[in-house]
């Protein structure tokens, strides 16, 4: 039989409350602020008031943090909006090659290239939102992707949907809406 925690902690002489604050910080780390992986501590990529500054506060899409998510769908279409990324490379899972499509956005930007999309690769894509209309507190926006020769590949506009409550919703090549979330993968 597993000898219990309690016992096992008594055995070995630490106190009951150092044991029990021990254990609600290993408990307190795993909390759901924590998992989110968000600046903003919401689950989705979030804004409120003037739309060009929505993204300032999102959290990292990397290959070591939300890998796998809607947030990171997110930052692909925004790739592939300004002619970094093709519609192929679309796909939720932020591997190789959308570590290098973010570098060279981030050597163009005048951003450290790391390859990470953190909170000023983040904000570098703001001045790309344009509102186009307000249907019951609904905003309906386009990002607009820059023109350029930068790659072969051209430069595209989407359209992304701000609810009331601030959360964002996005309409990549492939079809959609699919909500900006950093804790599942849906597109």
């Amino acid at each position: 039989m597993r000898e219990s925690i309690r016992h096992r902690l008594r055995r070995t002489g630490l106190p009951a409350t150092s044991a029990a604050l021990a254990l609600g910080l290993i408990v307190g780390l795993a909390g759901p602020a924590a998992a989110d992986g968000s600046y903003s501590g919401r689950a989705y990529v979030y804004g409120a008031g003037t739309v060009t500054d929505d993204f300032g506060d999102e959290g990292v899409v990397s290959q070591a943090t939300n890998r796998v998510s809607n947030a990171t769908c997110l930052w692909q279409t925004i790739l592939w909006a300004n002619g970094y990324l093709p519609s192929s490379g679309i796909d939720g899972a932020f591997g190789a090659q959308t570590a290098a499509a973010t570098e060279k956005y981030q050597r163009d930007k005048g951003l450290t290239a790391d390859g990470s999309a953190g909170r000023n690769t983040w904000s570098k894509a703001d001045s790309r939102l344009f509102q186009r209309d307000n249907q019951s507190g609904w905003l309906y926006l386009t990002y607009e992707g820059l023109a350029g020769s930068r790659s072969s590949y051209s430069t595209h506009q989407f359209v992304l949907q701000r609810s009331p409550d601030g959360n964002y919703r996005f309409y990549p090549p492939s079809g959609g809406p699919y909500w900006a979330g950093y804790n599942s993968r849906t597109c």
